[in-house]
């Protein structure tokens, strides 16, 4: 059994894996994280295991679950599936990396570009023969509502609401247009930026908006919340052979 974990921007995620299968996750707090993940190893028998963490983390936690498992720190230096040719491979965020993994892994032989709609939104390509070249950085939607009100004097803070027009006849209609009209035309427009230069594309979606972007955009997409989480058990699996 492997315990994955998954230390994001604003959130925490934790999970089980035997062999390829996701049997248990979860989101948790900082604060529970020893705690929880010392409960995953002992029900579920976990030998192994490995960690990404974009933000902060304890290393009297991280020294507390290597003593009862073999843990992976996810960094730079990690072995990896596929072949790193971003210009500045030391400064590649260990979640783009896994994504990757799992793209390499999930869709063999296919041109795949992932989308990760989180705190940003980032893009990432990967070719048909495991060759990676990079993508690209966006402010994600919260973060870009927050801008908004921010750097105004005036804007309102919004949350994101499901249904929207295309024209907004008041401040706040005319906001929640701009933001999420905005997002999902950025992101078909890559898709369709991409698949002019490679006919052979799949496409996938993941990140903690992605449910509430895939039923607006365009583009036909695999919509997998969970691609983050099997690209860390791609890369366990990958360095314990």
């Amino acid at each position: 059994m492997h315990l994955i974990i998954d230390i994001g921007n604003t959130r925490i995620k934790i999970a089980v894996f035997n062999n390829s299968e996701l049997i248990y996750n979860e989101v948790i707090t900082e604060k529970n994280l020893l705690h929880t993940a010392i409960v995953l190893i002992e029900k579920y028998n976990c030998t192994s295991g490995i960690i990404s963490s974009v933000g902060n983390v304890k290393k009297n936690e991280i020294e507390e679950i290597k003593s009862k498992i073999k843990l992976i720190e996810l960094n730079s230096d990690t072995k990896i599936p596929f072949k790193n040719n971003y210009s500045t491979p030391k400064t590649l965020g260990v979640d783009r990396i896994a994504l990757v993994s799992a793209a390499v892994s999930k869709f063999k032989n296919k041109n795949v570009l992932i989308i990760d709609a989180g705190t940003c939104i980032t893009y990432d390509f990967v070719n048909s023969i495991k060759c990676y070249f990079g993508g690209a950085i966006s402010p994600g939607l919260k973060m870009r509502y927050m801008a908004l009100n921010m750097f105004t004097k005036k804007l309102p803070l919004l949350e994101p609401i499901f249904s929207i027009e295309l024209i907004g006849n008041s401040t706040e209609s005319s906001i929640h247009s701009g933001v999420i009209n905005g997002i999902i035309n950025e992101i078909d427009g890559s898709i369709f930026d991409y698949r002019k230069k490679n006919r052979d594309l799949t496409v996938v979606l993941t990140g903690g908006d992605a449910k509430f972007l895939s039923n607006k955009l365009k583009n036909s997409i695999f919509a997998n919340p969970n691609f983050l989480l099997e690209g860390l058990n791609t890369i366990l699996t990958y360095n314990l052979k």
